[in-house]
């Protein structure tokens, strides 16, 4: 019997990339892929865990598959990723909707795994981490013409608040040769847009062989014909060499957009989360890479109320966001999590007060994102084509600074000429709207 699947990936590009190296697997093994869980027999739910939200957005998202099964809808639930292989004592005592529980470790037994389960045989599975396949076939399930290219599995960072090195375990990257044969069939697939990623993207090579080569594996993608745009995610900053910031400023691919998680400038502060770094360290980065690529699109994250922040070391952190004016960025309340350093660092700060820190950074934020899209009016920019809004009557895209699922669009209106999905367009921005432009097609740019 040909039994249906589906998958539901929750969390990070890079748990996305896991979740489509497992359904080629279960297609490899003659299991029917469907896009709606309530289609399928059997439903797998690849975690997140890394914050509380995360976790409870897996935990919700169990509950209402369920309800599925409850109703005979579904026959049963299998729940892998972040959250199992961080619970895995607790999943299936707490949650009675789930039958089997697997590590990431097990990710490339899947299909007998599913199989068991199917069967009525329960599985709970948790090899090492280092066992989880960081080679192997992927069925996309991003746009044709976008995807993601991991490049190394785990962290060696170690940040007192984060879970990451305990759940994904050491970091370990792949062989280039590997990467690029990757790369070279994803160009083939059609994809236009690569965005390569990893827990620690600047990591990469490091494990083999003594320093970073991240620099040379993205000239060596770059030599791929059918890439347009190569973007870098996770970029640490104690790891941007000069050898990267020349890459990106020279090599034509490579978008102009660094995303650099830095979390906060000051550097007491910094310490205590096992970064280095400090607000005169981090503004001379900044500086020397807008220095090298003028034209830069800069995204970071920023962690208010870590435990001990006072208000002027919060003030600091304020005070840099408005200085640096990054035109991408996020800031979160501190979330302690459970057998990490920090949850047990005494002056743990109120909900309250690190909301309120967080939002105070964000509300500054709009203004920088208005300014931004202000710049950009009577400019002429490149759109990659993602659909048309039926309500709004327009068709939207992202440009260079703009990255996948996390980053706003561009919208644009268009005469009789409509392009599709996947193209390049030109366009000239006319308004905005919110902290997205607003402009109108001139051209289908061929690639």
């Amino acid at each position: 019997m040909n039994y249906k699947v589906g998958i539901v990936s929750l969390g990070c590009a890079k748990n996305q990339v896991d979740a489509e190296m497992l359904l080629y697997t279960l297609k490899k093994h003659d299991f029917v892929i469907v896009n709606d869980p309530a289609d399928a027999d059997a439903v797998i739910v690849n975690t997140c865990g890394f914050i509380e939200s995360a976790k409870q957005e897996s935990i919700d998202e169990i509950i209402e598959l369920g309800k599925l099964k409850q109703e005979g809808t579904i026959k049963c639930i299998i729940v892998t990723g972040c959250l199992a292989e961080r619970y895995k004592d607790e999943i299936k005592k707490q949650l009675y909707e789930v039958d089997s529980v697997v590590g990431i470790g097990a990710n490339s037994n899947i299909a007998d795994i599913v199989r068991d389960t199917l069967e009525g045989k329960t599985r709970e599975s948790f090899p090492d981490k280092i066992c989880l396949p960081l080679e192997g076939g992927r069925i996309l399930s991003t746009p044709p013409y976008t995807a993601y290219l991991k490049v190394a599995e785990g962290c060696d960072n170690c940040c007192s608040y984060c879970a990451i090195p305990l759940i994904r375990g050491k970091f370990r990257s792949r062989q280039p040769d590997d990467i690029i044969r990757e790369a070279e069939m994803l160009a083939k697939r059609g994809v236009k847009e690569l965005n390569v990623i990893a827990q620690d993207t600047t990591r990469y090579g490091e494990d083999l062989f003594g320093s970073p080569y991240l620099a040379k594996l993205l000239k060596r993608i770059c030599k791929i014909d059918g890439f347009k745009w190569i973007r870098v995610l996770y970029c640490y900053p104690d790891r941007i060499t000069d050898e990267l910031i020349d890459t990106i400023a020279t090599e034509e691919k490579i978008v102009k957009y660094l995303d650099i998680p830095l979390q906060h400038c000051n550097k007491e502060i910094l310490n205590n989360m096992n970064r280095r770094g400090s607000y005169e360290s981090l503004t001379a980065l900044i500086n020397k890479i807008r220095s090298k690529i003028p034209d830069v699109i800069f995204r970071s994250t920023f962690i208010t109320g870590f435990p001990g922040e006072t208000e002027e070391q919060f003030e600091e952190l304020a005070k840099f966001a408005a200085e640096v004016k990054f035109q991408r960025l996020g800031c979160f309340p501190y979330s302690a999590e459970e057998d990490t350093e920090a949850a047990l660092m005494p002056e743990q700060i109120d909900d309250e007060i690190k909301q309120k820190r967080a939002d105070i950074i964000m509300n500054h934020q709009q203004s920088v994102m208005a300014a931004f899209c202000e710049s950009l009016i009577g400019k002429e920019i490149e759109v990659l084509v993602e659909g048309y809004d039926k309500l709004a009557e327009c068709f939207f895209g992202r440009s260079y600074a703009d990255s996948p699922e996390v980053d706003g669009c561009v919208f644009f209106t268009c005469g009789e000429k409509k392009p599709k999905a996947g193209d390049f367009v030109s366009v000239t921005i006319t308004d905005y709207m919110g902290c997205d432009p607003i402009g109108e097609y001139n051209r289908t740019i061929v690639c």
